[in-house]
């Protein structure tokens, strides 16, 4: 090795550098390799000085200073959700005809009762009638059939109004005060509250208006305390027995069906009341 000495070449293969060579340009464009002086000191391979160098710093992120966090378009979040319209008010609906009721009860943000998947059951039967039987809550059975006074309770009903000459799918219109159903934090029935009895009554307002009824017939106490102002769970005792007004429309109340399935001695009250509420028919003839 030209400029190197044996001994030096000996030493640098020892520690495994060896000779390093430059390239320097001549005028006439000649390349020639030249020897690393010997009195310089060895350069350090490119492996070495990799080796030697400091690591780069890394990125920390902390804090507010962190990057957003992506997510895809029209991903399901409840951080993207985006805010529902607001409920229809007591003087909107007052205005609606029956489609615009239906749409209005099946997307209804009134109270809790419409969160958590609830199935709101909106009212069945003549939409032109002489009656309006109006029970509390939807039940469980309801939910499932998709109507008011569903399973053996709506037998028992039907069976009550055709001894009084009406009928469901002749001239009376069925229907909940409270669409959605009331449950425990079971999954099992409940009695509704005040506040969702409140929330529910300008539905069946509407209902009483467009279906044009004379009569109103209630079922059991929720029904008709929460029309006529009452506390829900004051006793039905002191209701029955009277004709009430309500929006024009004469008010009967009586007996739940589900009440004298249990209790068949009743019967014979539910009875009177239906002849009471036949008397005082302020429906059309």
């Amino acid at each position: 090795m030209n400029g190197v000495s044996g001994r030096d070449a000996a030493f640098l293969q020892e520690m495994g550098i060896g000779p390093l060579w430059t390239v320097r340009e001549t005028q006439d464009a000649q390349a020639v390799d030249q020897p690393v002086d010997d009195a310089a000191p060895p350069r350090p391979s490119a492996a070495q000085a990799q080796a030697a160098a400091p690591p780069a710093p890394q990125p920390v992120y902390a804090g507010p200073s962190a990057p957003p966090i992506q997510r895809l378009p029209g991903a399901d979040t409840a951080w993207a959700e985006e805010p529902g319209a607001p409920p229809a008010t007591d003087e909107e609906i007052a205005r609606m005809d029956w489609d615009e009721l239906r749409a209005a009860v099946a997307g209804c943000t009134r109270c809790g009762l419409c969160k958590g998947g609830r199935k709101p059951v909106f009212g069945s039967g003549a939409q032109q009638a002489r009656w309006l039987v109006a029970a509390g809550a939807a039940t469980a059975a309801d939910e499932k059939e998709g109507q008011p006074l569903a399973g053996d309770p709506g037998k028992l009903l039907a069976n009550m109004l055709a001894a009084a000459g009406h009928a469901r799918s002749a001239d009376t219109w069925i229907t909940n005060l409270i669409k959605c159903r009331p449950t425990t934090a079971n999954g099992g029935d409940r009695a509704p509250t005040a506040d969702e009895a409140a929330a529910c009554r300008p539905y069946l307002e509407r209902e009483l208006a467009l279906s044009g009824a004379g009569t109103v017939v209630t079922l059991g106490q929720i029904a008709a305390n929460a029309l006529l102002g009452k506390p829900l769970q004051e006793p039905l005792a002191g209701t029955r027995g009277q004709v009430h007004a309500l929006n024009g429309a004469a008010l009967v109340a009586t007996l739940h069906p589900g009440e004298l399935l249990r209790r068949g001695a009743d019967k014979a009250l539910a009875w009177s009341d239906l002849c009471l509420a036949m008397a005082a028919d302020a429906g059309p003839g």
